[in-house]
């Protein structure tokens, strides 16, 4: 896993996670904002299976469980076409609230990701 791309995805996760949240509690519905936003952090999470593939062939192994590891991607991938799906059929503002807690919950994935990744051997 590279390390400022893991920032860059927490970084992002957390912006739209406020932003929905915010939007939400203000009495938004789900707009082109709030679906953009997941859409984007959707993006970076594929791009993260590709690093996630090619980075061991290249001399970059996890040290922490591989298989935690990639539970925590698959999950990650699929939470924002969830939350989407979800605000897209129940047009409500909780459900761009709904959108924003998924988005800060990829972010602390992404994070235990990095973790995992990194994780010191003994």
């Amino acid at each position: 896993m590279i390390e400022w791309f893991a920032l860059v995805q927490v970084a992002v996760a957390v912006a739209v996670g406020l932003v929905c949240v915010s939007l939400g509690l203000a009495g938004r519905r789900p707009s082109d904002l709030s679906v953009g936003g997941l859409a984007l952090i959707f993006l970076l999470l594929v791009a993260q299976i590709v690093v996630a593939i090619v980075a061991p062939l290249t001399g970059n192994p996890p040290t922490g469980s591989a298989l935690e590891f990639w539970v925590y991607l698959v999950s990650a991938v699929l939470l924002p076409p969830a939350a989407v799906f979800w605000a897209l059929i129940e047009r409500s503002r909780w459900s761009t609230v709904i959108m924003g807690i998924a988005a800060l919950a990829v972010a602390v994935m992404v994070w235990r990701m990095q973790v995992i990744w990194t994780l010191p051997t003994l």
